[in-house]
């Protein structure tokens, strides 16, 4: 009897700790989520999480690297304390600095709970790939590894996440996912003289106040606002539903904000989802704020397209190519064709993004809650520069937009850059 009743509590002991396994690798795969690994460390048409996904920066090329459980080509042979030192400080085990293209100063903030969550969904999970990521060649001197000893004393503060006693429990987790493991600020936050986040915590107004990635203009997050470019006039379910299906009533996702919808945000929780928001609408604008037009601008340019007559090669082309879906008011239509009217993309510094999506269109990611792909064709074989130049020009003076010309010159650069894709 008493070997029948040790067998069977044996036996519901490794029950229970297999439950537990189960739950912690679920816990991994959503921390994974939050972090956004895969899309960074998967390739195109590549296996999941084994890296050679090519990322530009203004150093030249990094290359993602492989962090499947192999224990040649990936990091099948980290120990838990070895993970934990490779994502939040950037160092491997064999004492190689990680470029901060690897977020690591974000992912500083991780809980533990979450870092051994995320190993432990790395190391069970995740298929082993046996094949090496290419390696990242930069010229000298950034090909010296060893530098970014000396740049993360200067630039990476790699502390843990503190909650602040202001803000609510939905806003600090907001403020967690946003600061931590979203890693919002590596491309939301101005770089400084040596290309580090100028903040990584709202503690400095430059926080999330927007910056510049491969030419293109990155919108402010800050949204504590009533009105203005962006997010800053979004409400919270406005935020929500961006994050959640990659398009609200007033945008839609491109460039390099798709992936993030489509591999980490879209998978988030309701509960997630909302405290992001919430965390956001606690941080005031900052910076060079975008002055809209009065209202009756906008009456203005929508009298004249509606007329149709005396019309500017840039009115023309948006009549011709645009307004079947961006209409005379510029206001698109729900939940399908974007705001052009206030819209950041068309209000920001530089023009790129706005002749980028011009010139080779956008499109949706196919996500659970929304899973239609809403499409805009590309223009490059239709329009001329001057035609994308003019157009570009009479939508950044449309409406209440506020900002200035783009030029033939602009497009070509533009154009150039598409070619080499």
């Amino acid at each position: 009897m008493k070997l029948v009743m040790m067998s069977a509590a044996l036996s519901l002991g490794a029950g229970m700790a297999m439950a537990q396994d189960a739950d912690l690798v679920k816990q991994g795969a959503y921390v994974a989520r939050l972090g956004d690994c895969m899309a960074c460390h998967t390739a195109p048409g590549g296996a999941p999480y084994a890296g050679g996904l090519p990322i530009k920066s203004d150093l030249g090329t990094i290359y993602a690297t492989n962090i499947t459980p192999d224990k040649e080509a990936g990091i099948g042979s980290y120990s838990e304390e070895d993970f934990a030192k490779a994502v939040r400080k950037g160092v491997t085990p064999d004492g190689t600095h990680l470029y901060p293209a690897m977020p690591y100063p974000s992912y500083a903030k991780m809980t533990d709970a979450d870092i051994k969550a995320l190993y432990a969904y790395i190391m069970q999970d995740v298929e082993p790939v046996a094949e090496k990521a290419p390696e990242t060649h930069l010229g000298f001197p950034f090909n010296q590894r060893w530098g970014m000893a000396l740049w993360n004393l200067a630039f990476s503060e790699s502390v843990g996440f503190t909650p602040d006693p202001k803000l609510s429990d939905a806003e600090n987790r907001g403020k967690y996912i946003v600061e931590g493991a979203g890693h919002c600020g590596s491309c939301h936050t101005p770089r400084g003289i040596g290309m580090q986040e100028k903040a990584y915590d709202n503690g400095s107004d430059d926080y999330l106040a927007g910056g510049d990635l491969n030419g293109w203009s990155v919108p402010s997050l800050r949204a504590d606002a009533d009105s203005g470019i962006g997010v800053a006039g979004w409400t919270d379910q406005e935020i929500v539903d961006y994050l959640a299906m990659g398009r609200n009533d007033k945008a839609a996702v491109g460039g390099e904000m798709t992936s993030v919808i489509e591999h980490s945000t879209s998978h988030m929780t309701d509960d997630d989802l909302a405290s992001v928001a919430a965390y956001l609408k606690t941080m005031a604008p900052s910076g060079d704020l975008v002055s809209l037009k009065p209202a009756a601008d906008a009456q203005a340019t929508i009298a004249t397209l509606t007329a149709a007559k005396d019309l500017t090669n840039g009115e023309r082309v948006y009549i011709d190519n645009c307004g079947a879906c961006h209409f005379v008011t510029g206001k698109g239509g729900k939940d399908i064709f974007p705001e052009l009217d206030g819209a950041s993309i068309v209000n920001a510094p530089s023009a790129t993004g706005l002749v980028h999506t011009i010139l080779a269109g956008a499109k949706t990611p196919s996500v659970e809650k929304a899973p239609s792909v809403n499409l805009m064709p590309g223009f490059a074989g239709r329009l001329s520069d001057q035609d994308v130049a003019d157009l570009a020009t009479f939508l950044r003076g449309a409406w209440t937009n506020n900002a200035g010309k783009v030029s033939t010159s602009d497009v070509a650069s533009v154009r150039a850059t598409l070619a080499q894709d």
